[in-house]
């Protein structure tokens, strides 16, 4: 018994310094987990006896569990654009749908064919359809490969909607006037300057007269401007914007000219009063003048910059500088993640222990947020390590002792047969 008891007790923390051997191996492994070993007693042997209390002896020892540890790792800034951190709970979501991997190693990089991948090419999960009515990544249904193509032309987006952030002085004489302009795009991404210009007319009154280059629209004359829309606006006794051609404060829905180089007309809006009721025209005592320029329309160009956000979204550069989510990563959170089986590549397998995966995007779910530019580095903490790696140590060391003097207690009763 003492020979199978200690013979347990050596296998038992040999397991502990293999394992302890593999979280020191992967002290550098981006997003690594360490693992810890807990033992378990075996079944006790009765040896009877008239004690009232049981009277056992143990027949050894064996590994309960070796479980990964979840806790944060570090987050470690790359400066790649592509990399990516989970600041708290969640996976990465990689391969495909039958046969899918999870991982918090986020130093992804992107295919010959524009596809986010892992260092190995496996596919990173996300969402890549874009709601044309919000700009929004829509995260319905099931994560598919995200593709960004970092040649590909995006192609132009019309103007719908532009405005300005304006004063108008309200101490201005009658006909003295005051000039914005916004540069709005046509469905084929030409530019157009729109030239707004206020009049006065009389106390708290203006009119406006909202024009574009004459030799810019069909049947336009160059050189004069073409208008494409007119109104009048009043304020009152406090500045505000009271009407707009003759009805309450709203905005102005203006109609687009035929365009001279053949760009189908889109109608766009003059966005006047925002979704608060709040006017962007006032009509006080200073300068007129024009603090901001808003307008949603963008010519045709390719992509220089990508950006990853703490929602996940994953954000374009264009040549013109705007930004757009081009779409947006997958997270997945287990109920038990301690359960989930290591495949190698830094990446965890579903098991029946760990529950299914509830995949959805970051920030939403009990999920973490993520950190663009940067990786999670190792959890591995080499000073538990190393105290942990003594105490195995000296567990083996008497075990072995342990085997040697029953090994020496045998051949002492051996030798009273002579």
């Amino acid at each position: 018994m003492g020979f199978s008891a200690s013979l347990s007790g050596l296998y038992a923390n040999q397991q502990k310094l293999n394992v302890i051997g593999n979280n020191l191996a992967n002290l550098n492994t981006i997003g690594f987990k360490a693992s810890s070993v807990q033992f378990m007693d075996l079944v006790s042997q009765s040896v009877g006896g008239l004690s009232f209390n049981p009277m056992q002896v143990g027949l050894g020892v064996t590994t309960g569990s070796i479980s990964p540890n979840f806790r944060q790792g570090g987050i470690e800034t790359t400066g790649i654009a592509t990399n990516v951190a989970i600041q708290g709970n969640g996976f990465f979501v990689i391969g495909n749908p039958s046969a899918r991997s999870y991982t918090r190693a986020g130093d992804f990089s992107f295919d010959p064919s524009g596809m986010l991948v892992t260092p190995d090419g496996q596919p990173v999960q996300g969402y890549s359809t874009i709601d044309p009515a919000t700009g929004r990544v829509i995260t319905t249904g099931q994560p598919g490969n995200v593709v960004i193509s970092p040649g590909a032309l995006r192609p132009p987006t019309a103007t719908t909607l532009f405005g300005t952030t304006s004063n108008l002085d309200s101490g201005a004489e009658v006909g003295d006037t005051f000039t914005a302009s916004v540069q709005i795009y046509d469905a084929l991404g030409e530019p157009h300057v729109t030239t707004i210009t206020y009049t006065r007319t009389g106390p708290g009154a203006w009119s406006y007269d909202m024009t574009v280059p004459g030799d810019e629209v069909s049947g336009g004359t160059p050189g004069t401007p073409f208008s494409i829309g007119t109104g009048t606006l009043s304020f009152d006794a406090q500045g505000r914007l009271d009407q707009v051609n003759g009805g309450a404060a709203a905005d102005v829905v203006i109609t687009a000219p035929a365009w001279a180089n053949g760009a189908a007309a889109t109608n766009f809006t003059w966005d006047l009063v925002d979704a608060n009721n709040v006017a962007s025209l006032t009509g006080f005592g200073s300068d007129s003048a024009t603090s901001s320029i808003t307008q949603n329309g963008s010519p045709a160009g390719s992509i220089t910059a990508l950006g990853i956000n703490a929602e996940g979204e994953i954000l374009a550069v264009f040549g013109t500088g705007a930004a757009v989510v081009v779409g947006q990563l997958a997270l997945a959170n287990f109920n038990n993640p301690q359960g989930l089986t290591k495949v190698g590549s830094n990446r965890f397998s579903e098991t029946e222990a760990s529950g299914v995966a509830n995949v959805g995007t970051a920030a939403t779910g009990g999920r973490g947020t993520l950190t663009g530019g940067a990786v999670e580095q190792s959890n591995v903490d080499i000073a538990q390590e190393f105290t942990q790696m003594i105490l195995a140590q000296r567990g083996y060391q008497a075990n072995s002792k342990s085997i040697t003097v029953a090994d020496e207690l045998l051949v002492e009763t051996l030798n009273l047969k002579r």
